[in-house]
């Protein structure tokens, strides 16, 4: 009869690369693990690994047994949750988030799910959307939440929020009591969030989009560093509006008048498509909860 923690052995093994690893994940022995493999071979009658190559490579056959297995592992984890009390949920929850959301409300949710789930070890991942959603595609993270620009036919996404952004730049690099066209903007230096980023993939087609080709740039993928060049007076760049204000009231910042405004740029929890888990479902409609890009390093419940 087929079971589970045979079913196990043939998912974890190529996962992991090998037998001592898969063991490791399972708390298992490796030859508890070849026991398993070898029950399965003899119930297909079909032998499941390459014995020739000195890795654990499936056959064409054990392939098949693999694909099959992940499905039904999937299933298996869905009803424990589904019929699970939320507090004794045990599992890894593999977070991707962007640099935006790990400075502002990304504390705050971890102590939603933490309150909600506190048998659930989160494992955040800050990155750029584009890693992010590469990362997602390729089963490295559980679930993203980035720039909708990111999404992908084969992502299920959620709005959860929306980001106001405004040009900004060091006090006295420009005239900044007056009103200006974007195209004279462009004329400055301008610092990007490059296209790894989803921000940055959005301003940089909305620019394209109103005929605007600026004459310097600075990209980096990181948004720390482009407050920072801002602040030294390096150049002028998108920021965040809200979660800024403060250094904008202490006189490191100053935002610019300029027309036409940004958009918005919506932000969107995202997972596989195929995969209807309910805590992730749940995770979800915290997220949404907990969303707020307003200020920076928020903790406690949403107000």
């Amino acid at each position: 009869m087929l079971t589970f923690k045979q079913l196990e052995a043939i998912y974890w093994i190529p996962q992991l690369g090998g037998f001592e690893k898969a063991a490791l994940k399972l708390h298992a022995t490796p030859s508890a693990l070849s026991k398993r493999v070898h029950e399965l071979e003899l119930l297909f009658d079909t032998q499941l690994f390459d014995r020739t190559q000195r890795t654990a490579r499936l056959t064409e056959k054990g392939e098949e047994l693999f694909l099959l297995a992940k499905k039904l592992l999937e299933h298996r984890d869905q009803v424990i949750e589904q019929f699970s009390r939320p507090e004794v949920i045990e599992r890894r929850l593999r977070l991707g988030v962007t640099e935006l959301t790990a400075m502002t409300w990304l504390p705050r949710l971890v102590d939603l799910i933490q309150q909600y789930y506190p048998k659930v070890v989160i494992e955040p991942d800050v990155d750029d959307s584009t890693r992010l959603s590469e990362k997602l595609l390729a089963d490295d993270v559980d679930l993203i939440i980035a720039p909708e620009t990111v999404a992908d036919t084969r992502f299920a996404a959620k709005v959860v929020g929306r980001v106001e952004s405004t040009w900004m730049c060091k006090p006295g690099l420009i005239d900044a009591s007056r009103p200006m066209r974007i195209h004279e903007l462009a004329t400055h230096r301008l610092l990007t969030q490059g296209d790894k980023s989803g921000t940055g993939l959005t301003y940089a087609r909305w620019l394209k989009s109103l005929g605007v080709q600026p004459a310097h740039t600075i990209s980096s993928s990181n948004l720390i560093a482009i407050i920072g060049m801002t602040v030294s007076g390096l150049g002028i760049s998108y920021l965040p509006k809200d979660c800024l204000k403060e250094m904008v009231q202490a006189g490191h910042l100053t935002v610019l008048k300029v027309t036409p405004t940004l958009p918005e740029v919506s932000y969107a929890a995202m997972y596989k498509g195929e995969l209807r888990s309910p805590l992730l479902s749940s995770i979800v409609m915290l997220a949404q909860e907990a969303c707020d890009f307003t200020r920076m390093f928020q903790t406690g419940r949403p107000s």
